[in-house]
């Protein structure tokens, strides 16, 4: 059967093969429009937004959304293992990770206020609570490739428009979900520590090196029938293009996560600070507090109750921290 695909892959190629997908146009424009009006409603409220969250939800997340469905990837994603490898790390890791930065949340309770309430109810709903949980997400987003590659699905997406743009949803989906929860950039439905957010995404790089490797290892090929009926007559072979690909899915996301975890390291780095901040306020207060009490019993010529209170607005800060008083109570009884 002779082979009715695109010409041979090059680096110029690379630059200049793109294809229109009418559906993924709609959704990008659909996606930048909301964004850049609400993001217009809130500032014309008077409220700030800043400049570097359209940066990474319209350049960084939609920018390679482009490139993963209309760029060489899309026109060679059903005709070379590794292309498709490419635009599976770009749908569920690239894009959600920036998608999430960009706040998009956090915008449409700015944007709407008087449904703000009801969305942040339904974020911090049980069900939401459930579905969200770490080891929940992290699963979700390690099964859901490993379903596809291993699946019908994979070659299902080659045949049906339909199929393909569910693909890419589906794909992208499980991602968002994933970052927006351990980033927490935006409104969740319950915080975890940015410590276990680490742990967490410790395992989802260690699941896309499993994906990789299993694709390497694997000696049958995925999609054997349809990459066989395409005939493609240039390029690496299909055994030597699928190891190429498991490659790209082991090292392009081990490399997409360590961005992510530089990321949560920062954030973790901030949150102390801004704890620190909040204590040493509390103790500035407290002192300046005891000053006064102390400034006032010397006034009035005070004798044993106020040096019990003063002894007693002495004692350790952290015995008096809500975090770890209670260490101290069980400790003494």
């Amino acid at each position: 059967m002779p082979y009715h695909g695109p010409p041979e892959l090059t680096l110029a190629r690379a630059l200049t093969e793109w294809t229109l997908d009418p559906w993924m146009v709609a959704l990008i424009l659909a996606l930048g429009c909301a964004y850049l009006a609400g993001m217009r409603r809130v500032r014309r409220a008077g409220q700030d937004w800043s400049v570097a969250r359209p940066i990474w939800f319209l350049g960084l997340g939609l920018g390679p959304l482009v490139l993963a469905t209309m760029s060489w990837v899309g026109v060679y994603q059903s005709v070379l293992f590794y292309a498709r490898a490419t635009q599976t790390v770009l749908l569920v890791l690239v894009v959600p990770l920036f998608l999430a930065m960009g706040r998009p949340i956090s915008l449409v309770i700015a944007a709407l206020p008087g449904a703000g309430p009801r969305i942040e109810a339904v974020i911090r709903s049980r069900v939401a609570v459930v579905l969200t949980f770490p080891a929940i997400t992290t699963f979700t987003l390690v099964v859901v490739p490993f379903v596809m590659y291993f699946s019908p699905w994979y070659t299902a997406s080659f045949h049906s428009t339909a199929a393909r743009v569910l693909t890419y949803l589906v794909l992208m989906t499980p991602g968002f979900a994933f970052f927006w929860t351990l980033l927490r950039v935006d409104p969740v439905p319950k915080e975890y520590s940015y410590a276990v957010s680490m742990w967490i995404t410790s395992a989802e790089i260690i699941g896309d090196a499993v994906l990789g490797l299993a694709i390497i290892a694997d000696n049958g090929l995925v999609g054997a029938g349809w990459y066989n009926a395409l005939s493609r007559p240039w390029g690496p072979t299909l055994r030597t293009d699928q190891v190429i690909g498991g490659g790209v899915l082991w090292v392009l996301g081990d490399l997409v996560g360590l961005p992510f975890l530089a990321a949560q390291l920062i954030q973790l780095m901030r949150e102390d600070e801004s704890e620190a901040t909040r204590i040493d306020a509390e103790l500035d207060a407290r002192d300046a507090a005891r000053e006064d009490a102390v400034g006032a019993v010397s006034a009035a010529g005070a004798s044993g109750p106020a040096a019990g209170a003063e002894s007693g607005a002495e004692r350790p800060w952290w015995e008096a921290d809500p975090r770890f008083s209670d260490r101290f109570k069980a400790a003494g009884s």
